[in-house]
Formats: C-alpha cells, sequence, structure tokens
C-alpha cells in the first residue's frame, strides 16, 4: 500500500485564482469598462441636453424633471429585466441586447421634433432599460472570470470608470454644443454599436455555462481566460445542486440581501444621480454660470468621481466591502450638507464635488458587492432585482427636483429655493445607505462557489 499523500485537484476555479491576470482576462475586463462608459456617457449627456434645451423649449420645471426621470424609470425595468435574463440566457447574450437597445433608441431620440418633450421622455425610457441592464450583467460577467483576491477591484473597475461618460458629456457640451447643436450631441450615443464587434471575441461566463449543464463549454471558456489548452483546464468547481433562477427563488431564500441591496442602492442611488442630472441646470439657470463654465466645471466632478470610484474598488480588497460602504456614504453625506447650506456658487460646488467624490465614488464597489451577495445561479438576477427596485431613486430624485423647481411651460423659474431641503434628504439617504450595508455579509477574498 502506497504511503505517498494525496495531491488536491486543482479546481479550474483555484487555476484562476493562483495565477496572473492573461491578456483575454484584461481584455473582458476592459469590454466592460468600454461598454459602461460609453452608455453612460449617453444617459449622462441628456442632463446636459436638457440644460440646453430648458429655454429655447421653454422646459418647465415639471417637464424637465419628466425627461430626467424618465431615464431613471427605464433603467429601473431594464435592471430587474436583465438581470433575470442574464441568469437565464447567459452575461454575454443579456449584454449585447443592452447596447441593441440603446442604440437604436438613442438613434431615434435624435429625430425628436423641437418643443417633443413628451416624446423624448419616452424614448429616453427605452435608452434607460439598455443602460440599466449593462452594468447589472457586465459586473457578475467579470466576477465569473477573475481571481477571488482582486474581485473587488477588478469587478469595481466596472463602475469605476462609468464616470468618464460624465467627463466626455462635460467635453462634450463645453466644445460641441455650439457647433453641432443637441440632436449632435445626443448622436454621440450611438458610438457604442461598435462594442458589438469586440463582444463577439469573448466566451460566455463559465458559472453560468456550469450552472446550465454545459460542462464543456465551460471548460472551453476557462481555457480561454486561462490562455491553454482545454486538456490542461482543471476540474470544474462543485457546485450546489439549486432549482432554476426565479424572482420568487430571490424574495424567499434571499429575501435578507434583496431588502439590503434594495434600501442600501436606493439611498446612494437618490442623492448621486439627482445631483447628476440637476446639478448642471441649478449652476447655470441658479447661479448664472455660463453652460461652458458649467460643462468644465462637471469636468472637476466626474474627474473627482472617478478617484472616489477606484478608491472605494481598491480599499474594498484591502479594509473590506462593509467599511469602504459605511466611511463613503458618511463622508458623500457631509458634502450634500455642504451644499445645502451653501451661499454662493462656489461653496455650493464645492458640496457637490465631495458628495459626488464619495456618495456617487460608493459605486466603485457598490453593485459588485451586491452581486456577492447572491450564488451563483441567482446572482444576476438578485442584483437586477434589488439594484432595480433601489433604482426607483433615479424616478423620484429627479421628478422631487423638477417639483420644488416648479415653473411654468411659459415661463422658466429655476430658483435655489429647492437645494437646502433637498440636500438634506440627500445627506440623510447617504448616511443610512452606509449604516445599511454594515449588516451585509463580508466577502472579500471568498471564492464565488463558497457564497
Amino acid at each position: 500500500m502506497s504511503n505517498t499523500p494525496t495531491v488536491p485537484v486543482m479546481t479550474a476555479a483555484s487555476q484562476i485564482d493562483s495565477r496572473k491576470l492573461t491578456r483575454n482576462q484584461k481584455s473582458i475586463v476592459g469590454l466592460v469598462i468600454m461598454g459602461n462608459i460609453a452608455e453612460f456617457f449617453d444617459i449622462f449627456l441628456i442632463g446636459f441636453v436638457v440644460s440646453l434645451l430648458v429655454k429655447p423649449w421653454h422646459l418647465s420645471g415639471f417637464e424637465a424633471g419628466v425627461i430626467l426621470a424618465c431615464s431613471g424609470l427605464g433603467t429601473v425595468a431594464g435592471a430587474i429585466l436583465w438581470g433575470r435574463l442574464a441568469d437565464k440566457v447567459g452575461r454575454k447574450g443579456a449584454f449585447l441586447w443592452c447596447i441593441v437597445l440603446l442604440v437604436v433608441f438613442t438613434a431615434l431620440c435624435i429625430i425628436t421634433p423641437d418643443r417633443g418633450w413628451w416624446l423624448l421622455a419616452i424614448l429616453r425610457i427605452g435608452v434607460g432599460i439598455g443602460v440599466g441592464g449593462l452594468n447589472i450583467t457586465s459586473i457578475p460577467y467579470v466576477q465569473e472570470f477573475v481571481p477571488a483576491k482582486h474581485r473587488g477591484l477588478l469587478a469595481g473597475l466596472a463602475s469605476v470608470f462609468i464616470p468618464v461618460g460624465l467627463l466626455l458629456g462635460a467635453q462634450a457640451q463645453q466644445w460641441l454644443a455650439e457647433p453641432i447643436g443637441w440632436r449632435g450631441l445626443i448622436a454621440l450615443g450611438v458610438i457604442p454599436v461598435f462594442l458589438l464587434f469586440w463582444l463577439a471575441r469573448v466566451p460566455e461566463s463559465p458559472r453560468f455555462l456550469q450552472t446550465h449543464g454545459r460542462a464543456e463549454e465551460a471548460r472551453q471558456a476557462y481555457a480561454w481566460a486561462l490562455m491553454v489548452p482545454v486538456s490542461e483546464v482543471g476540474e470544474l468547481p462543485e457546485l450546489k445542486k439549486e432549482n432554476s433562477a426565479s424572482f420568487s427563488k430571490v424574495f424567499g431564500a434571499h429575501k435578507k440581501s434583496l431588502a439590503l441591496i434594495t434600501f442600501g442602492s436606493f439611498c446612494f442611488i437618490l442623492g448621486s444621480f439627482t445631483i447628476q442630472s440637476w446639478g448642471q441646470t441649478l449652476l447655470k439657470d441658479g447661479f448664472g454660470y455660463t453652460a461652458s463654465m458649467v460643462g468644465m466645471m462637471f469636468t472637476f466632478v466626474s474627474l473627482a468621481d472617478i478617484i472616489g470610484r477606484l478608491s472605494s474598488a481598491w480599499l474594498s480588497d484591502i479594509i473590506g466591502r462593509r467599511w469602504v460602504m459605511f466611511s463613503f456614504g458618511m463622508l458623500g453625506a457631509a458634502g450634500c450638507v455642504i451644499s445645502a447650506t451653501a451661499s454662493t456658487g462656489t461653496v455650493f460646488f464645492i458640496g457637490v464635488l465631495i458628495a459626488m467624490m464619495f456618495g456617487d465614488g460608493a459605486f466603485g464597489i457598490l453593485n459588485a458587492f451586491g452581486a456577492e451577495q447572491f450564488p451563483n445561479d441567482v446572482r444576476s438576477t438578485g442584483l437586477g432585482l434589488g439594484y432595480g427596485i433601489g433604482a426607483t431613486a433615479k424616478i423620484f430624485g429627479p421628478a422631487l427636483m423638477g417639483f420644488l423647481i416648479g415653473g411654468s411651460a411659459i415661463k422658466q423659474d429655476v430658483t435655489l429655493d429647492a437645494v437646502p431641503p433637498a440636500f438634506f434628504l440627500f445627506a440623510t439617504l447617504l448616511a443610512l445607505g452606509g449604516i445599511t450595508y454594515l449588516f451585509a455579509k463580508e466577502t472579500k477574498a471568498l471564492q464565488l462557489e463558497k457564497i
């Protein structure tokens, strides 16, 4: 009888964890980064477009709020719809159709007639459905290809560079608004169509393939990620026997995780998305800055946001996800208090800068952490449902600001009376959001199969 000790078999997931990132793994991270930048460039751009249309279209605060709120309505539907479909038909297929929807509805926005604010609002719902699903499908897509010890940062990168879309939108408004007009600005949103060629070169998620009984395709996907022959891929990781993903399963077996993600997302989204949507109009028509100056100011906002998101994603693999969310929520709340009590445009802008750097900067890890609260078979469904319900804040926030600002279709009346109550509310919600994530399960460095 041999006394040779048994050598543990290294699984494909363990191979992923034990090796450096390959070119192919970097490619899929790069794909989702570019996808999120391109698609959120479009969703952010509508804030700049509305600020340009307020006077020539004689938009009331209500009408402008409806346009912005409809974008939010679309993202709610998109997150829920595509989160479910990503667990049903695959991360790659859902990612593809999100891009297609964005491009098609953005192209239709270009032909909106003057003063056709209601048609623009309806079309923005379609754009939002595409955008709402993109981040929800892309985060699990990355998570299921990369090492556990760097998963917070690498999956977070899908959200980290979203503010580059805001930066590009600010630059577009500053330099292109006058020569190409608002229709030309919207036309820039069809550029993501070229990402479909990149997507065609990457495989479906190996974890998704394995949970759907497609073991050989899963091994091929692992081989692609590791850049080795299929014969060198280890055993597939053992998965628990699960029933098919469904909303009822999320509401039943994972209701605590769903409640945490829903409320936490709502709190962080309401403040940051409303600032993104209305910040330009408040600075331009409330404090009297020129459109080009607002564009330059939001260039700094987007840079601060990028730094904040990169910091939250990086810190999540060092101090843990929960404490990152808590600290960023509190710091973002402090920025909102500064804006709420501001008596000058400069102080208001400083508050916005801090609020976006930390309150919105938390999104570098928020959705990645949310996805980690659910097992493989319902990861996208759970994240999409929780984030989607929470993203109703994208409807309530802009609509609330539109209601508080008021005005009529005859006379636009953007005043700053709405700033103190709104920004104190944002501060409260960001603080509550940070506290909420302290009750989530810490997932730093855990393999997905052990969640």
